[in-house]
């Protein structure tokens, strides 16, 4: 196996990318939860506990309430009292956001259960005036021909929030997209334009911006019937910062439907499928935990095997269907994902370590740019094993 010549990624090396995040990001995003509402001073203090551990301290563990609420067993006993920087990266970030629902009492009794943390961050990017440009350019790719179309929304749906790419089609969209490093676009059209028309699942990465053209792409997969019925897998409650839950995909086919034009017809399409079950809204627990899908519980796998395909969106999906490993570039995508139980397509910009199924060509290229190309979210891959 492959695998057993990949080590883990963790986040000890105070030069790398997953150590900036427990440091440099999450200091900031403590910040921004902690004074986003007016939360009581238990909170703001178990925020800065968190922080403190986090970055200068060992693992602990998660208290006997709340771990009532925890169907899986998956917060390793075996790294309490390790530093955080030594447990696996995908476990220790899991694991941080697990604590910081802990820590503003997601998950107890009281007035502040079940509010989501990140939920003013969302808000605010879902109700921004860029939307409302990005979601008028659906007026001008109406007019485009059919492989323009298709092109420009498996685009705007790869490259999510970057919204100088949003729903572009033409000369001008292809010089834009020239950060795609891997393009199994052609095998992904193949998969959904010439065989029979199936059940379609795609496993959402960000709500806001970055879920609005995934909707657009699961609503044209069914006007054009490319699919005969499409599955939105989400977060059941909030995990990483900006991870779509169910109230996030409903909250964004409203800003669809009150968006006037194409973008209004496309949200009203999607707001009667999802009533009639077309587009199903799915969710497991699994989603929100540290491992990777080749754990994932019988009764998800059977889910997905019903699938003629599924797409998997954004970074952490990806990191959990290859392993948050330090796999050489040119590890094979088909080899890595064999264990996935459908068809399955990677949209994917990079913003970790992780990176595989690329040319020796191509990572020789890119490393010798000097840019820190598998982190600063310029380049992209479509991944697809048939």
């Amino acid at each position: 196996m492959t695998e057993l010549l990949a080590p883990e990624i963790d986040s000890a090396d105070p030069a790398s990318f997953p150590w900036s995040v427990f440091h440099d990001r999450h200091p900031v995003l403590i910040e921004r939860v902690a004074t986003a509402l007016p939360r009581p001073a238990a909170q703001r203090d178990a925020l800065a506990v968190l922080l403190a551990e986090s970055t200068s301290g060992v693992v602990t563990a998660l208290d006997v309430e709340s771990l009532r609420h925890e169907p899986w067993p998956w917060w390793r006993p075996e790294y309490r009292g390790l530093p955080w920087g030594e447990t696996p990266f995908l476990w220790a970030e899991s694991y941080f956001y697990r604590r910081l629902l802990d820590a503003v009492e997601y998950f107890r009794p009281g007035l502040w259960r079940g509010l989501d943390p990140f939920g003013p961050t969302k808000a605010a990017e879902l109700a921004g005036a860029e939307v409302d440009q990005e979601l008028a350019a659906l007026d001008d790719l109406a007019g485009r021909p059919a492989d323009e179309q298709w092109d420009a929304l498996v685009g705007s749906s790869l490259w999510g929030n970057r919204a100088d790419l949003s729903f572009q089609a033409g000369p001008t969209a292809s010089s834009a997209t020239s950060g795609l490093i891997a393009d199994d676009s052609d095998a992904l059209r193949g998969l959904l334009h010439d065989g029979p028309a199936g059940e379609v699942h795609l496993l959402a990465d960000n709500a806001g911006r970055e879920v609005l053209p995934d909707l657009v792409l699961l609503d044209h997969l069914l006007e054009s019937g490319l699919a005969t019925a499409v599955v939105l897998h989400v977060k059941p409650h909030p995990y990483y910062v900006s991870d779509a839950t169910v109230a996030d995909v409903l909250a964004a086919v409203a800003r669809l439907r009150d968006a006037g034009g194409r973008a209004a017809t496309v949200g009203g399409r999607l707001f009667e499928r999802v009533r009639t079950g077309h587009l199903e809204l799915a969710t497991h627990e699994f989603f929100c935990g540290p491992l990777t899908y080749d754990a994932m519980p019988v009764a998800l796998r059977e889910r997905l095997g019903r699938a003629s395909l599924t797409i998997s969106k954004g970074d952490l999906n990806y990191r959990r269907l290859v392993g948050d490993r330090r796999w050489h570039p040119t590890a094979p995508f088909a080899e890595l994902t064999g264990h996935f139980p459908s068809p399955v397509a990677a949209l994917r910009t990079l913003k970790c370590d992780v990176a595989v199924g690329l040319t020796e060509e191509r990572a020789e290229s890119l490393d010798a740019t000097g840019k820190a190309w598998r982190t600063n979210g310029e380049y992209a891959v479509i991944h697809v094993r048939g």
